[in-house]
């Protein structure tokens, strides 16, 4: 095979390296300069961050799924970052050089212990790193003393890492300004370069498995950083899914930018090689059809140029190369998260519907509960005639409706039974604090409506106030004011309320009628002159209350009947009792005697009025005093007591 056949081929590869980087002869003749010492280090430290935002990457891998393109992702970049540093390696040697002075030789070589204690520094924050989360995962499950000696541990590890990073900082930015302060000299180039690489636990690791050494590297794990996210049921943990897809989309969407923008870097650094190489080829082919009409020392000058070609085309290709490389791969890495994304917008449509579903489950749910307690107020009105038992069983229907509406709402938007005990538990112990006087009135009316409870229409007396009840509520109980003394009592237009609280404390007085009675007792008072018949007079006295008590008297009967059916025990039957205490102006006659609590004023205006009459039949019985009889209720008398 000629030299000219070679030279062809080696052109025709050059077409075809520039078809598999995506482009032509035309478009590389658009490069000019070649890149400076300066824009290579830029290039590297570009390629370096855009490898660090694989952490973002594993922080947003949840799913199993997620975790095989991270794992794609992983070994693309870790190829991408090798093929930047094996460009910059390449070229290093053909930056524009400038002399090196053996000063500037003695202080490169003096750096080096530097560059040694730099990346010795590193290597010990990296298994610190390792060492304190390896403490936190430990600390979360120790109890007692092991826990307190993990976090002593913990904190003296946590002191090291500050120390350390505080050293690596400072030899840093000692490295920093030594770089800068050389970057204009191209034999510093392949130390900066192979000082970046240092920094990369990855590459570092690499290097080291090929020297046949051992080490001790923190490789990342296709699982590490990551966690599986369980399937969420409720709608809080659907909505929390759906937060987390829009994130992860975002930091995809970061990571295809970042990516188009290391990939727009890495072919403006090919154009120019590319067009030295497309030039290269051109004049070889030239030279190659020279060669048929050339004479022997022609063919002798062309073989000199055309060697020399060959060399500097192997030199250039050997930088192309990994640039060409990473042009492959780059459109790959963009590939992968690019389904990625579109996994994650599957999992973001389907997500969204299960919430709208469960959404309107829900809303059905609670518009079927709705529905059920307008049928059972309805029912209530139409088939519960006795206003008490009506009440109650509207209020039992308030408190189903909003139990049933609650616990509806809590397995809604838990994720699972466990969250929901915990969700309950800290709303009941919130609850707890925060209502405990409210918790306890209503605990209260459970009291007040039961066996010997009140209802609307009973006369009570609380803490020294007697009323009417008006109204029961959950919360407060509504008394309309009854004021005045003996038989003579009347609404004073005002309303009492009290929390239903009252009845748990001690030192309130809470007073009723007995379930089925409505009696009370009145007693009439006078003092006899002493020069009066004490028998007659006593028996007139009685005769008059009896007459006026025969009225009613079935009445009171039928109470104390009821009265001993609700107590279940015998009861003595209500009468009228007499009792004569002697005074210094004669002797006090108290005649006691049951009257009916909704006519009480008119069964005492009657007694009076039959007391008066007898009196004044017979005049020979004088009362002593004003010569008025008073007549009074007894529980007036035992407060005046």
């Amino acid at each position: 095979m000629t030299r000219r056949h070679l030279l062809r081929i080696a052109f025709m590869g050059v077409i075809l390296l520039s078809t598999l980087t995506g482009r032509g002869a035309d478009d590389a003749q658009k490069g000019a300069n070649l890149p400076t010492a300066q824009q290579v280090i830029d290039y590297l430290k570009q390629s370096v961050d855009w490898h660090r935002h694989l952490t973002v990457e594993e922080q947003i891998a949840t799913d199993p799924a997620d975790i095989l393109f991270l794992n794609d992702d992983r070994q693309i970049a870790k190829q991408i970052l090798q093929l930047a540093f094996d460009f910059a390696k390449a070229y290093a040697p053909l930056v524009p050089s400038q002399p090196v002075s053996e000063t500037t030789a003695g202080e490169a070589s003096k750096y080096q212990a530097l560059f040694r204690e730099a990346a010795a520094t590193d290597a010990n924050l990296r298994q610190l790193q390792g060492e304190i989360a390896d403490l936190k995962a430990k600390l979360q499950t120790a109890h007692g003393a092991n826990r307190k000696k993990l976090q002593s541990t913990l904190d003296e590890t946590q002191s090291e890492l500050n120390l350390a990073e505080t050293r690596s900082q400072t030899l840093h930015a000692m490295l920093q300004f030594v770089s800068g302060a050389g970057s204009s000299s191209s034999g510093n180039l392949p130390m900066q370069i192979e000082e970046i690489e240092r920094s990369i636990p990855e590459l570092e690791a690499d290097s080291t498995k090929a020297s046949g050494t051992q080490s001790n590297p923190h490789p990342v794990s296709a699982g590490q950083g990551t966690s599986h996210r369980p399937q969420a049921a409720g709608i809080l943990g659907l909505v929390e899914e759906l937060f987390s897809l829009k994130e992860k989309k975002r930091a995809l969407d970061g990571t295809i930018q970042l990516t188009d923008t290391l990939s727009r870097t890495s072919q403006q650094f090919r154009n120019p090689f590319m067009a030295r190489v497309t030039s290269e080829a051109q004049r070889g082919e030239q030279l190659a059809q020279e060669a048929d009409v050339s004479g022997p020392a022609q063919l002798e000058q062309q073989k000199r140029e055309l060697d020399a070609l060959t060399a500097s085309f192997k030199q250039i290709s050997a930088i192309v190369l990994p640039l060409g490389k990473q042009a492959v791969l780059f459109d790959l890495y963009k590939s992968n998260v690019a389904r990625w994304r579109s996994t994650v917008e599957g999992q973001y449509s389907a997500i969204l519907r299960k919430l709208i579903v469960r959404a309107a489950l829900l809303a059905l749910i609670v518009a079927i509960v709705l529905g059920l307690s307008e049928i059972w107020r309805r029912a209530t009105f139409r088939y519960v005639h006795d206003l008490r038992r009506r009440y109650q069983f509207l209020l039992l229907r308030r408190i189903v409706l909003w139990f049933v509406i609650g616990i509806t709402i809590a397995f809604a938007l838990a994720t699972e039974i466990g969250s929901l005990a915990t969700f309950a538990g800290l709303i009941t112990a919130g609850i707890a604090v925060a209502l405990q006087n409210v918790i306890l009135a209503v605990a209260g009316y459970f009291f007040l409506i039961g066996k010997y409870g009140v209802k609307v229409g009973d006369r009570v007396q609380i803490s020294g106030v007697a009323g009417d009840v008006v109204d029961i509520g959950l919360i407060r109980l509504h008394l309309m004011e009854i004021a005045g003394t003996g038989a003579d009592r009347q609404p004073t237009g005002r309303v009492v309320v009290f929390s239903n609280s009252i009845v748990f404390q001690p030192g309130a007085s809470f007073y009723r009628q007995i379930p089925g009675t409505n009696f009370l007792w009145h007693q009439l008072t006078l003092t006899l002159s002493p020069e009066a018949d004490y028998a007659a007079a006593e028996k007139r006295l009685r005769e008059a209350i009896e007459r006026v008590y025969e009225r009613y008297k079935e009445k009171i009967e039928q109470q104390h009947r009821q009265m001993e059916q609700t107590l279940n025990m015998p009861i003595a039957m209500p009468r009228i009792r007499t009792h004569v205490i002697p005074r210094d102006n004669g002797l006090e006659v108290t005649i006691r005697y049951p009257v009916d609590a909704e006519h009480a004023a008119d069964i005492d205006d009657q007694i009076t009025r039959e007391l008066l009459a007898d009196l004044k039949q017979a005049p020979e019985f004088k009362l002593a005093g004003s010569g008025v009889p008073s007549i009074k209720s007894v529980d007036d008398e035992s407060k005046a007591a």
